[in-house]
């Protein structure tokens, strides 16, 4: 996980953050909830993935 994956991260965080507070101050309190979980779901989607790839390359190094 680099750099750039962090970045992503904290873009998902900070546009999630906003979206949130728009449709909660406008009385959309259900979708700044879903709003948020579809966030936290990219963000886990994400780093599952670069857990799968860190697993595969512990494989490879250890095959023969």
């Amino acid at each position: 996980m680099g750099i750039d994956m962090i970045f992503r991260i904290a873009a998902i965080g900070i546009l999630v953050s906003i979206l949130n507070q728009v449709l909660i101050r406008s009385g959309r309190e259900e979708i700044a909830m879903m709003t948020t979980l579809t966030g936290v779901i990219v963000v886990l989607a994400m780093v599952a993935k670069e857990i799968v790839n860190l697993f595969d390359t512990v494989k490879a190094m250890f095959q023969f």
